[in-house]
């Protein structure tokens, strides 16, 4: 972390924000890019200064979130995952059911509970289909796991570095205090607005699509109709020439 801080004070490591803010320009850049490309970011942050801040603030944008145990495999194991997930599903449609009410009362309080489990630990990443395009991790210590799984797989990682990390571990770090639920609300703001311009700029090219492509359609037309005189008049002159 040696690059990232600007002194030292009563043995207390003060970071500089000049590159904090340099760092967390470029993850914005990458997260934006991401969004716009119609891919998923996996927000992740189970200690306790950061858990209400990234559920409320993923959620606005779509994202899938882990702010709960992390599910060892979650990544490397994630087709697993996934049936857990399907599992849920699969208990949604039997409570929905008639079937349900004939099932014993002892049975329905144990599948509820079985359901409110799996809704802890993995309903908010219940739209994930498949594996994230990325990975935002607050504190690489406490969720290096996480952070293993992502690496294992060559998944893009974000993360929020404090002093005692190294940011080397994280292809896009953003230096800063992840003790303290006012920097990483700062941060997780600044990333969560450019993944919503990136949604917003993929939702503009998709209604300007079929606007480009009636253009370019009436361009193909009227080139089609400029040659057909031009080689009519060739065909004319071959057999004037004749």
């Amino acid at each position: 972390m040696a690059p990232y801080i600007f002194m030292e004070k009563n043995g207390i490591h003060i970071i500089d924000l000049y590159k904090t803010m340099d760092k967390l320009d470029e993850a914005c850049a990458a997260a934006k890019q991401i969004a716009r490309s119609g891919r998923k970011i996996l927000f992740v942050a189970t200690k306790k200064q950061a858990k209400e801040t990234v559920s409320n603030m993923v959620k606005e944008v779509g994202m899938p979130y882990v702010t709960e145990r992390w599910p060892g495999g979650m990544l490397t194991n994630f087709f697993t995952i996934r049936k857990a997930v399907k599992k849920m599903s699969d208990i949604d449609r039997l409570i929905e059911s008639p079937q349900f009410n004939n099932i014993s009362k002892r049975e329905r309080l144990q599948i509820q509970r079985e359901r409110a489990k799996l809704e802890k630990n993995l309903g908010s990443i219940a739209d994930l289909n498949r594996l994230p395009a990325a990975v935002f991790i607050v504190d690489i210590m406490k969720e290096h796991i996480a952070l293993a799984e992502a690496r294992k797989l060559a998944i893009p990682t974000f993360a929020i570095v404090d002093t005692n990390t190294d940011p080397r571990m994280v292809d896009y770090p953003v230096p800063a205090n992840d003790d303290a639920s006012k920097s990483i609300a700062v941060i997780l703001n600044a990333i969560c607005e450019a993944i919503k311009e990136g949604l917003n700029e993929r939702e503009m090219n998709k209604d300007a699509q079929p606007l480009l492509d009636e253009m370019s359609e009436a361009e193909e037309t009227a080139e089609e109709t400029e040659e057909a005189p031009a080689q009519k008049e060739g065909k004319r002159r071959r057999i004037s020439a004749k």
